[in-house]
């Protein structure tokens, strides 16, 4: 990829606020956008090569939206939380181990996509982050959905396609969360928390693909809560 490519895209960048450059085999993260610090608002470099987020990102603080999607990232730098303004946050199909704990300062995050990496127990320190509507954690490897998960914000939890074969049933205390996804993961009936079902605001709770037939579900106790729940947003969007 070209300097002089990249240099055009800067001068449309400049007047738009938007930096978009995808599948260009970029093996780093453009270091001329920095000239732009001031008013770039939207960066997508996703389907490249790039395998290190540099600590200079904490200096765009004007961003909302940051996507790396598809790329080769092991980590991600403490200096993202410097970006008090961002509202989204994507970085699936990369090879992400864990997240900095300095994460939970993104106090205007909405979307955090996780999915497709290489995460493989559920990132401690989110509940702090009281915007969040969307947390992406599916196609990781994560084992457990443990308490801590109980101070999260979040209004729609994916975790499907993992390896969990125990949720925590304080889950169910979570305030906002309506949506909770865990297809396709190593659960047996009797896992399934009650709490989650009779005492919980989740209204859509997605278990197909795991250890049972989600036709038992039934027979467990607070079933009917759940339903009736279920059926209100459902008639709510119909």
């Amino acid at each position: 990829m070209g300097n002089s490519a990249i240099k055009a895209h800067l001068e449309t960048s400049q007047k738009t606020g938007v930096f978009q450059l995808t599948g260009k085999g970029l093996q780093e993260f453009p270091e001329e956008l920095q000239r732009l610090t001031a008013n770039l608002r939207t960066v997508d470099v996703s389907h490249n090569k790039i395998e290190v987020l540099p600590a200079s990102i904490g200096n765009f603080l004007q961003m909302k939206s940051l996507t790396l999607n598809s790329n080769k990232l092991t980590s991600l730098p403490g200096e993202l939380s410097k970006l008090r303004k961002l509202e989204t946050l994507s970085v699936s199909g990369n090879q992400i181990t864990g997240l900095p704990s300095s994460l939970g300062q993104l106090r205007a995050l909405r979307t955090l996509n996780l999915s497709g990496n290489q995460i493989r127990e559920f990132p401690p320190g989110l509940g702090t982050l009281r915007m969040l509507d969307l947390l992406d954690l599916s196609k990781n490897h994560i084992r457990v959905v443990p308490v801590e998960v109980s101070t999260l914000q979040a209004i729609e939890i994916n975790l499907n396609q993992n390896q969990i074969s125990e949720v925590s049933a304080e889950v169910g205390r979570s305030p906002r969360l309506k949506v909770l996804r865990l297809e396709e993961n190593c659960l047996e009936l009797s896992s399934i928390p009650v709490a989650i079902l009779s005492q919980s605001q989740v209204s859509l709770l997605s278990l197909e693909g795991n250890l049972f037939q989600v036709k038992r579900m039934r027979e467990l106790e607070g079933y009917e809560q759940y339903m009736e729940r279920f059926t209100a947003t459902k008639k709510k969007f119909s």
